[in-house]
């Protein structure tokens, strides 16, 4: 075993058992380097990429972006953006967690007043559309969250960049986060056609959740030939919005410009489908 091995070893079992570790000035940088490749450690706390944002999707989000603009379109889907195995590891928690608040809404295109079947986690100022979030999946989604922060930025700055336009000094925020389980009852199989936040925000960050398979056998709660996915209109084609449909599955990750419609497909199934936050530019 040479000496950087021998190091990393110490090092990582330092780190396991809570010890403070303290480098040779000279060989931080280095060591630090190695562990991060080598061990897969994040030295910041607040964010962790390593196995959540798949390989390439940082590539990957400037190239569909400019196909999109050249589509004149204003939404983006990632296939897997988020790894589907970070997903299954999280989804314990948020079906353990997950407690539905009851609010009221405008009833938009679907005429559903009382909406029931969201878990807040983050609301909008003056506690709308709730005032009682739930902190405790909140604190358990955070780094998925703060993720879903540097991909939005990620896809909002190739979205409006233009004319040689830079917006490197943007920043963004969540004005409201939540996660919805659709049922067949009526009024709650789907969340019909409409924009997010009534236009009012920048835009929106949509990460499909895994079957449930944890609460019952998977075969009994998959969405499978029981419809689901995203459906947009835009773009346009003899002066007519595109109906563009999407079949999300777990990981997939939906971008959306401000006023963008959409909707939530019809569910013929309890699922879980979706974590949904709405951004503001800053």
């Amino acid at each position: 075993m040479n000496i950087l091995t021998g190091t990393l070893t110490a090092i990582s079992s330092k780190l396991e058992n809570n010890q403070i570790c303290s480098i040779p000035n000279e060989d931080a940088t280095t060591v630090r380097a190695v562990l991060e490749s080598e061990l897969h450690l994040n030295f910041n706390p607040d964010v962790t990429k390593q196995n959540m944002i798949r390989r390439n999707v940082e590539k990957e989000i400037p190239k569909k972006v400019l196909r999109k603009k050249l589509a004149k379109m204003r939404h983006l889907v990632i296939e897997k953006g988020i790894e589907p195995s970070y997903l299954d590891s999280l989804f314990p928690q948020i079906l353990e967690l997950f407690d539905p608040q009851t609010v009221e809404y405008n009833g938009g295109i679907a005429k559903v007043k009382k909406w029931k079947i969201s878990c807040y986690l983050e609301v909008m100022d003056g506690g709308v559309p709730c005032t009682n979030p739930n902190i405790e999946l909140l604190n358990v989604c955070k780094p998925l969250l703060k993720n879903c922060n540097f991909l939005f930025k990620l896809w909002y700055k190739q979205q409006h960049a233009c004319n040689g336009k830079r917006i490197d000094g943007i920043d963004v925020e969540r004005v409201m986060t939540f996660i919805t389980r659709y049922t067949p009852a009526p009024g709650e199989e789907a969340l019909l056609k409409h924009v997010d936040g009534a236009g009012k925000v920048d835009g929106s960050i949509v990460v499909a959740l895994p079957i449930d398979r944890w609460s019952g056998p998977a075969e009994e709660n998959s969405f499978e030939g029981h419809g689901g996915g995203l459906t947009f209109w835009d773009g346009k084609r003899d002066g007519r919005p595109i109906e563009i449909d999407y079949d999300t599955r777990s990981g997939d990750v939906a971008f959306i410009d401000r006023a963008v419609w959409h909707q939530g497909e019809n569910q013929r199934h309890s699922v879980f489908r979706c974590n949904d936050i709405y951004m503001a530019v800053c």
